[in-house]
């Protein structure tokens, strides 16, 4: 591969669409496998399960292992019944993070945890899981289910860690960084990966493609952190202020928590404990933000890891599947405005 950057900036406002039109063939078949690994002589699971998988989610995840399927010029369609698993694994821990967070709202709809109780939503988080192994059992590759189930126990580790730092403000940003990097871009990364296993390419594609997926997750993360205190409900299709009151201790209140006054520490102290959650408070708290220009540099962040993904495809050929992909960092970027 020869060496050459694409930009992060573009004149077009950003969109998924190339990706979608890219992918939109090979979707349809891992729609097909979705529905169809769902279904369960218990009614409850296919009820609870396709509430949250037809809930209006972007498919990113299972998409990018289309898109690098499509950037390896690989003929076969291991990757649909693959992009499936990843769905799976990702749907699996959304409805496990909501009991978890104890969230009543999802993509503007109410979770499965409020409508169907926590039991359900634990027990079918479960029976996904389940179904995403068999998956990448009957792919025949221990290379890809080595890559895949790795990452579903790193994702677990990670939430387990954000679970530990829950409400310690002082938590480091090295260390937050850990946690996103295990909860949040480990699945991206592996979705991105698998694509170059099944189309039998080198480490050293594989290793691209797993930096790529890696540092989009980050900045994914990063940007949804940014989100929570600058966008809307509408936008966000959840509560807005929710990582705030759930004593969530994101990259934003870090920063700010660093550069704060002592009186403006034991604000943030008292706020992720629980102790000053209301309107008023978050109010506050966007102030905070503001003036430390705490939310503006976790965007920062969040460029400089877009544009790290951006440069570890650059040595792949120009065309069609390498646009789609850099045109899904610039989206995922641009999310927040």
């Amino acid at each position: 591969m020869s060496a050459t950057v694409t930009p992060i900036r573009g004149d077009a406002p950003p969109s998924l669409d190339p990706m979608i039109a890219l992918v939109a063939a090979d979707m349809n078949k891992v729609n097909s496998v979705i529905l169809g690994r769902m279904q369960s002589q218990v009614p409850l699971i296919p009820e609870l399960a396709g509430h949250l998988i037809a809930g209006g989610g972007k498919r990113m995840r299972p998409m990018l292992t289309l898109a690098c399927a499509k950037l390896l010029d690989y003929p076969g369609d291991r990757q649909c019944k693959l992009a499936a698993c990843v769905e799976f694994i990702h749907t699996a821990t959304l409805l496990h993070d909501d009991v978890v967070d104890v969230s009543d709202q999802r993509r503007g709809k109410k979770t499965a945890n409020v409508i169907w109780g926590n039991p359900a939503s634990v027990l079918v988080g479960d029976f996904l899981f389940s179904r995403s192994f068999e998956l990448m059992v009957e792919d025949g590759s221990l290379k890809v289910l080595k890559i895949l189930s790795n990452a579903s126990a790193v994702i677990a580790e990670g939430e387990v860690s954000q679970l530990t730092a829950q409400r310690r403000v002082d938590t480091s940003e090295d260390h937050y960084l850990e946690i996103i990097g295990a909860k949040t871009a480990a699945l991206f990364a592996a979705a991105c990966r698998i694509a170059a296993v099944v189309a039998e390419r080198d480490e050293e594609v594989e290793e691209a493609l797993d930096a790529y997926g890696r540092n989009l997750g980050i900045a994914f993360q990063l940007v949804d952190d940014a989100i929570d205190y600058v966008s809307d409900e509408e936008t966000m299709g959840k509560n807005s202020g929710d990582d705030f009151r759930d004593g969530k201790v994101t990259l934003p209140v870090i920063l700010a928590y660093a550069r704060g006054t002592a009186e403006e520490k034991t604000f943030w102290r008292d706020a992720m404990e629980g102790r000053r959650v209301s309107d008023a408070d978050l109010a506050h708290a966007k102030d905070l933000l503001i003036h430390h220009e705490a939310v503006s540099d976790t965007m920062a962040r969040a460029r400089h890891y877009g544009q790290r993904a951006i440069d570890a495809i650059g040595g792949f050929p120009a065309g069609q599947a390498k646009s789609a992909l850099v045109e899904a960092v610039r989206f995922a970027v641009a999310r927040a405005y």
